[in-house]
Parts: structure tokens; sequence; C-alpha cells
């Protein structure tokens, strides 16, 4: 399949600026038999019963973007994956400024050495501080790393822009699906015996990034880092074995559990890296609904739910969203999809 495939018209109007508040009074889209029903965030737990499994992403946003100086050049660095306590992945731009050996200057004597330049603008920054130290620095000289779409910034958004859930630092974009979740559903969800786990999986390239291949199985996914304990791990498969269903929320965390399965058939407890591509024709093995937002055209994203739902369906969807004025993207609303039978 091509990535025009892809493709659809969205009105500008319809790119949310800003979250629902209460956050879960966005409007929720879900799938009855063959039709669609409209519906609010906060009646989710009555789609579930007692014994399925909600499983969430736990990773927490990092102030991600850092202005530096090479010499007197003023370069933007949009980090993206962690190699160790002081190596990040990062995105320079722009990076014709930067070359191997430069060493970047920061604020707050933070400073990094290019340790390796790559391909569209990819560098290996080695700083001078690392761990907690490192963290703390770049949370206070750094700004949060917001899509290019949400054009009115403010500083609400670096509250907006957390999950109920965030707990583990390293994520530079938002899980955006748990932005629904307010203590009031999770009650909810608890008093119908519906169980909550969660996973993490640090979003990074892999998720945001552009595909520009025509042709989709020539696109190449970046790493992202992921982990799944064992109390998750145990509970989703024993939730496997009862016949409950498996509700994964994001795209992240139904990436995570299906990584794993693809190399154990079940989902056991793991850590480390995935550039897992899901495009039509993967065969799932754990997820039975996926909650998401409405994504981007032509996006790695897109390509995932069409896998999923079924390409169709996807497109039927997306229209009737559209028609109903569903609010898109990290802000907007979100729909619950069901597998696709075959």
């Amino acid at each position: 399949m091509n990535i025009s495939d892809f493709d659809y018209f969205l009105p500008s109007n319809l790119i949310a600026q800003k979250p629902c508040f209460p956050r879960d009074e966005s409007k929720m889209l879900c799938v009855k038999g063959r039709k669609f029903l409209d519906t609010t965030f906060k009646k989710i737990s009555n789609f579930f019963n007692e014994g399925d499994v909600i499983v969430i992403n736990n990773t927490k946003v990092i102030k991600a973007n850092l202005e530096g100086l090479n010499g007197s050049k003023k370069i933007n660095f949009t980090l993206h994956m962690k190699k160790n306590s002081n190596n990040w992945f990062a995105f320079a731009k722009p990076a014709k400024k930067c070359n191997e050996n430069n060493l970047i200057i920061f604020n707050n004597n933070l400073t990094a050495k290019i340790v390796r330049k790559s391909l569209n603008g990819e560098v290996l920054l080695e700083f001078n501080i690392s761990g907690k130290k490192l963290m703390d620095t770049i949370s206070k000289i750094g700004s949060l790393p917001l899509p290019p779409y949400i054009k009115n910034k403010t500083s609400d958004d670096d509250s907006n822009y957390q999950t109920y859930f965030a707990k583990k630092e390293g994520a530079v974009a938002s899980p955006t699906a748990s932005l629904h979740f307010t203590k009031d559903v999770l009650n909810s969800l608890n008093k119908k015996g519906v169980i909550i786990t969660p996973i993490t999986l640090h979003v990074g390239a892999g998720t945001f990034l552009p595909v520009k291949s025509d042709k989709i199985k020539d696109h190449k996914m970046h790493y992202e880092w992921c982990e799944v304990n064992e109390t998750t791990s145990k509970i989703v498969n024993n939730a496997k074995k009862n016949n409950k269903k498996i509700i994964a929320v994001g795209t992240t965390v139904l990436r995570t559990l299906e990584s794993i399965a693809l190399k154990n058939d079940r989902v056991v407890p793991w850590k480390g890296s995935t550039n897992l591509f899901i495009r039509p024709g993967f065969e799932f093995k754990i997820t039975d609904f996926l909650l998401t937002n409405f994504h981007l055209p032509k996006s790695t994203l897109m390509i995932l739910i069409c896998a999923f739902y079924g390409y169709k369906n996807v497109f039927n969807l997306y229209q009737h969203a559209i028609n109903n004025n569903y609010r898109f993207y990290s802000y907007g609303d979100c729909c619950l999809l069901p597998k696709k039978c075959k």
C-alpha cells in the first residue's frame, strides 16, 4: 500500500487547540455492531465488565526541546530517546550547523558533545552530567515539545499535556489517549471490577515522525523504549485465559503488548526497545479493543488503526467524526475501536 492511501481531508477548525474540561467530558465515538455510537468518555465503564483489563501507559513527558549554542550558532535540539544516563538521541535544527565532536553550550552550565551525526538531522548527544541531575537540569531549561499543530501554546500546557498516570520520565510526546481519564472515571471502572494496569513506553520518534517513503513497507520506524512488569503480564495473561477483554489505551500500549507477544505468543515481563511498525495484515494476539484519539493523515498511527479496525472501517469512522464535529489530534476527542473480525 502507498502512503497516499491513508490520506483524508480535515477542516482546520476541527484540530483541537486545548483539551476538554473536565477531561472526561470529551466525546467518544464507539462501534456497536455496524453502527457508530456517539457518547462521552465518562461513560466508558458502560462498555466493559468485571475482569476486563484496561492497560495504560504511565510515561511522563519531559521538556525535550533544548536551545544551545555551537560557537555563535543557535541550534534547537529535540531529544527523542535516552541511550544511557548521559547520552540522548536528538534531532538538531538546523542540522547543517553542527558536526561530530562539536561542543554545544546550553544554559545552567549544561554542555553536550555531538558524538555522532546521522541522516535526517539526528545526533547523539553526550552531556556533561548524568542521571537525575541531568533530568532536573533539562526540566529547568527545556520546553515542552508540543505538536506543531497546537498554535495557542500557554503555561497550562505543562499540566494539560501530562496524563493522569504520568509517572516515569522519558517521553517526548504525550500518550494522548490517556488524557481523557479522571479520578471519577477510574472510580466508575473500579466499581465494575475492571482492572487497570500499566506499561511504560517512552513516546519518541517512532510515534511522531512522518512517513516519507511512498510505499509504507519501506518506512523504517525509530526505536522506542518500553517495559512491562511481572504484575501486568500476569494480569493480561490471566484475563486472556478467562476470555476477558484487553483494552489498550493508545497506540503506544498496543505496540508494546503486541511487540512482546510477537516474540513470545503472550505477554511476559520485558524491557527493551521496539521499532515494530504495525500495518495492514498484522496479526494481533493480545489487544481486543483500542482506545485512541483521531490521528493525522498519512501517519504511522493512521496506518496502525487501519490494521486493527480495518481500512474501510476507519475511513467511514473518520468521516462520521468529521460530519459530527469531533475534535481531532492530541487535545481532541477519542474513539473506542474493536479488533476487526477476520
